[in-house]
């Protein structure tokens, strides 16, 4: 799928993608999981490795997975093979970074095709300088998922729709190869997050074949094979829930992640919300980002690669590339926009399409003046960015942490109370999804008056403690931890052994 490339170009590639691994695993697990939202694929992972609940994952005991289970299957694959029992933080954000090194290598080996060799080291370059791109590969969440195999579908549709040789030779299994490549990752990206992972995909192609006048491309692509298959892989899990009438994971699923998400269930943001996400995500790379789409979309083409050697036909087949994906960025920036519910990493797919449109867009234009200081410029300040983040992120992952992280506190916990004793959690608002990842046990939320708390432990935070002090008779302290930013109090119904107290207290 790719042109021919020269060995040097080869290992100037295979550096790029060293350095994108390094950025991405360096330190991974210097900060402690303190997000509520990488803890609860956290605590589906643990329930996949810890406890075999591969298919239906519980979060603390009853609610259902808030995501697909990709991400959580490659973590869980990923441990089978390397013998691991136990989720750390490094495991947990360890597919986040291979899917995001793979990313840059999938990002160069189209660019090689597209734009040849020296755009593709650019397009990896920028890729593995791009700020949000390296530190959303550093969190255990599914976002790095989705975006490898969108990236992957986009391409391979690429490659199918222009392929390399005769038309002749369209039917050669190379080219249908790439069209079942793409059937596959549509599906893939479904299993990442949800339908949106193959809607977006199809919606900027669809809009694209417009563009192009091209229909007849769309009825050739609706073939049964590749259809089936992107089927039958995106909707494999989905079925397994209503078979098994995992009713409530479908609800959750299609309910309020996607469709609630989208019409306003879990919030609102205003349409503008994304202009400043777009321009400063990745400073000082995305303010080039936009100039690079209305390039890659304008009607009157710019002059040919300079001094490449490529014709016309190479220049207008990479011209056309861009084109899919700059409208696959307008595409996702407008349903985003009119979506209720907004968030940053929600522009994470776009970063691959957008390092291959700069590079390409920078290929075009260095005969000029301007195009000649471009080039170094954007590597030199790539290579800074690389060597600062490489440095500075696990540095700023504690600092963001910083006194939030409940590792200590469920430490202290774990040393007060047997892994069989009955543990309950009280007035603990929203974000206690850190402590049962470091607990590694379920903790099921009370409700009603804390005196009615059943026989065992309870967790609560101080405050609440006060206020219910009065009320809770037969419940009596016996841990206060300090770690995070609230302090907790762990209550015992009943007399605590002293023998079980004292070797507590002797373990400190």
């Amino acid at each position: 799928m790719t042109s021919n490339v020269s060995p040097g170009w080869l290992l100037a590639m295979a550096a790029v993608a060293i350095v994108a691994a390094s950025l991405t695993l360096h330190r991974l697990d210097a900060a402690d999981v303190c997000g509520y939202n990488e803890a609860v694929e956290g605590l589906s992972v643990q329930q996949m490795v810890e406890h075999g609940a591969i298919l239906f994952p519980l979060l603390n005991g009853r609610d259902p997975v808030y995501k697909p289970p990709l991400f959580h299957w490659t973590a869980t694959a990923l441990d089978r093979v390397l013998g691991i029992r136990k989720v750390t933080t490094f495991n947990l954000r360890l597919p986040s970074a291979l899917y995001a090194t793979a990313g840059v290598i999938l990002t160069m080996a189209f660019a090689a095709d597209a734009i040849g060799p020296a755009g593709a080291v650019l397009a990896g370059i920028i890729l593995a300088g791009s700020y949000q791109y390296v530190t959303q590969g550093r969190i255990g969440r599914v976002d790095m998922t989705l975006t490898f195999f969108e990236t992957l579908a986009l391409f391979s549709f690429l490659w199918w729709y222009l392929p390399r040789g005769e038309a002749s030779r369209r039917e050669q299994s190379g080219e249908q190869g790439a069209l079942y490549l793409f059937g596959l990752a549509l599906g893939l990206a479904v299993l990442s997050k949800g339908p949106v992972g193959a809607f977006l995909p199809l919606a900027s192609i669809g809009v694209f074949l417009i563009v192009e006048r091209n229909l007849d491309r769309a009825r050739a692509m609706l073939r049964p094979g590749p259809v089936i298959l992107a089927l039958v892989v995106g909707s494999s899990w989905y079925v397994a829930c209503l078979y098994g009438r995992r009713y409530g994971f479908l609800n959750r699923q299609l309910g309020s992640e996607n469709f609630g998400r989208f019409f306003g269930s879990l919030g609102a943001m205003p349409p503008w919300y994304y202009v400043v996400p777009i321009l400063l995500n990745s400073p000082p790379l995305g303010l080039l980002v936009p100039i690079a789409v209305v390039a890659a979309v304008k009607p009157n083409p710019l002059t040919p690669f300079p001094n490449s050697g490529k014709g016309d036909a190479e220049y207008f087949r990479a011209r056309t590339c861009v084109r899919l994906l700059a409208i696959f960025w307008i595409v996702s920036v407008v349903f985003f926009s009119i979506a209720a519910y907004k968030r940053r990493a929600y522009l994470l797919p776009l970063w691959p399409c957008s390092a291959v449109m700069i590079a390409w867009w920078i290929e075009t234009i260095r005969t000029n003046r301007f195009g000649r200081l471009l080039r170094p410029a954007v590597v030199a300040i790539c290579v800074g960015l690389i060597a600062v983040n490489f440095a500075w992120l696990p540095k700023k992952e504690i600092k963001d942490c910083g006194d939030d992280s409940q590792r200590g506190a469920a430490t202290d916990i774990a040393r007060v109370v047997g892994p069989d004793e009955p543990l309950f959690i009280y007035g603990i608002e929203g974000d206690y999804a850190p402590l049962l990842f470091y607990l590694d046990r379920d903790a099921p939320p009370l409700s009603g008056k804390l005196g009615d708390a059943p026989p065992g432990y309870v967790i609560v935070p101080a405050d609440v403690w006060a206020a219910h002090q009065h009320e809770a008779l037969g419940l009596e302290p016996v841990l206060t931890s300090h770690s995070g930013q609230s302090t907790l109090i762990l209550l015992h119904r009943g007399r605590v052994l002293a023998g079980r107290f004292f070797s507590w207290l002797l373990s400190l």
